[in-house]
């Protein structure tokens, strides 16, 4: 059986891995095309798709924003800052976003086919999981990459 367009699918979970997703990754990690990119299991087409890219200009809060309330989401964030040698640096942190209001489903779905997703992404510097918005502060982000 060929699957055009997606990578191997997961065998836990059977998802695959939609090609835009992984150019869209890219795009962020070398051209800096995104400051951010959300990604959602399309459960009908069985693959991790892109649902929303925020461009180089958006903050940190406008990334939040774009994490559902009360749904699972994968996520890549590009983080700009200034080491104490006053070097410029950049970090992309890998979130896994599940928060505790989600549905069991969407949570069990996004967990299972978390590792296979990550390994398409190479480059990610740290991982976050995060069930709620004290996990993914600011802060957390400056104290892992410094």
């Amino acid at each position: 059986m060929s699957f055009r367009g997606l990578s191997r699918p997961n065998a836990t979970s059977g998802m695959g891995v939609a090609d835009q997703s992984k150019t869209t990754f890219l795009e962020l990690q070398r051209k800096k095309t995104h400051r951010y990119v959300v990604f959602k299991i399309d459960e009908s087409k069985k693959q991790v798709v892109v649902e929303k890219t925020g461009n180089p200009a958006e903050s940190y809060d406008d990334f939040l924003a774009s994490l559902p309330e009360n749904d699972c989401r994968y996520a890549v964030y590009d983080f700009d800052f200034v080491t104490s040698e006053n070097c410029q640096k950049s970090k992309i942190f890998f979130f896994a976003w599940s928060p505790s209001t989600s549905r069991i489903r969407a949570k069990v779905l996004y967990s299972t086919s978390k590792d296979q997703f990550r390994r398409e992404l190479q480059g990610i510097h740290y991982e976050i999981q995060a069930t709620d918005p004290t996990e993914v502060d600011l802060e957390v982000l400056r104290e892992r990459a410094n």
